[in-house]
């Protein structure tokens, strides 16, 4: 653990360190190819950097925000574009910040109708979370029954345990970018499970920060590409098929760099699948001209049922190889033990009480 304690550390400095050379780059250097060029090396080295660490959370989190997020960011710098672009040029800090976590900022309005509106909105939102910290609490009392549970279940129990914690993972990211350079955040999900269509589900509630930097550069280029040699009905059907080859191929360098297992390509066949249902869905609803529509009360419950069952099929096969919950709540207990005793253990010398008997 003290070694991956190192590494940790040593990743994100010299990260930081990159960011700065970036942020330097687009002071000196006009948007472009040029700029996309003095960029590239950074890039390489954020899919390299977080093979250099073994533990789901912080090898996890590491690919998520750098080697995709931040990477994707910082393509779009290059060219002026995206949430690291603005006029006049982000600060040093906010530009850190935007960079290395999954957000987006808002800057808090001035006028004080405005501040009272983002109050009650905040105390609004906090409610919510404590009720998913509540039910995510829940969830982790009910693994000590897992023996007892059917294995359809216990992968519906994965489902709301990796919403739940992503959800207070980005609140405590929130909190930590208010504190420090006062910016509100968009919010990064919004109720997944009351979508009404898959295009609904990944456009518009779930990882939206995902959705927004996936749109612009990968959509967007393959789209006005694509109309030059076909109609624009199938230059958006192969354009949103592209965008979810890409989230899977991504989605397999995380997995295997948290199991280290071979990819058995389960999981871009789960992200080609969606993006195939997903143009076939847009294409249908053109077609139909709004004459098309199901209720919620059946359509929730069938958006659902579909994330769900291909979930099941494609998703979690792959990542429950490398024993997610073993391990994790492993490497929970170390940390635990160094910050109650200060005292670094392996991981996999703890002892997971969850996974007792």
């Amino acid at each position: 653990m003290e070694g991956e304690v190192n590494n940790f550390i040593l990743v994100w400095v010299v990260v930081l360190v990159c960011l700065l050379y970036c942020y330097t780059i687009g002071k000196f250097i006009p948007k472009g190819t040029t700029r996309h060029l003095a960029i590239s090396i950074v890039t390489c080295l954020f899919i390299w950097f977080p093979l250099n660490l073994n533990t789901i959370h912080l090898g996890g989190l590491t690919s998520f925000f750098i080697a995709w997020l931040a990477n994707f960011k910082l393509i779009l710098f290059a060219y002026g574009k995206g949430p690291l672009s603005s006029d006049p040029p982000l600060p040093l800090s906010r530009f850190v910040i935007t960079a290395c976590l999954p957000i987006k900022p808002i800057y808090t309005p001035s006028p004080l109708n405005s501040k009272s509106s983002v109050q009650e909105t905040r105390k609004t939102g906090n409610k919510i979370f404590l009720v998913k910290v509540m039910f995510f609490g829940i969830l982790l009392k009910v693994y000590d029954y897992l023996e007892y549970i059917h294995p359809i279940l216990k992968m519906s129990l994965y489902c709301f345990h990796i919403y739940f914690m992503l959800e207070i993972v980005l609140v405590i990211i929130a909190y930590v970018a208010r504190t420090l350079v006062q910016m509100e955040l968009e919010p990064q999900f919004d109720e997944p499970y009351l979508a009404t269509s898959l295009q609904d589900f990944w456009g518009k509630r779930w990882n939206l920060m995902v959705t927004r930097i996936l749109h612009p550069t990968i959509y967007e280029p393959i789209h006005s590409f694509s109309t030059h040699f076909m109609s624009r009905k199938w230059a958006s059907f192969l354009a949103v098929l592209t965008t979810f080859l890409v989230s899977g191929l991504i989605h397999e360098f995380i997995f295997y760099n948290i199991g280290r297992l071979k990819s058995t390509g389960e999981v871009t066949w789960f992200f080609l699948l969606h993006g195939l249902l997903v143009g076939i869905e847009v294409i249908i609803k053109r077609a139909a001209k709004g004459k098309l529509y199901l209720p919620p009360v059946v359509s929730r419950p069938l958006t659902l049922a579909c994330v769900l069952a291909t979930s099941f099929w494609l998703f979690f096969p792959p990542f429950l190889r490398f024993n997610p919950d073993v391990r994790g709540c492993q490497e929970s207990v170390a940390f635990l033990e160094f910050v109650t005793n200060g005292r670094l253990i392996s991981p996999s010398n703890a002892s997971c009480p969850y996974l007792l008997g």
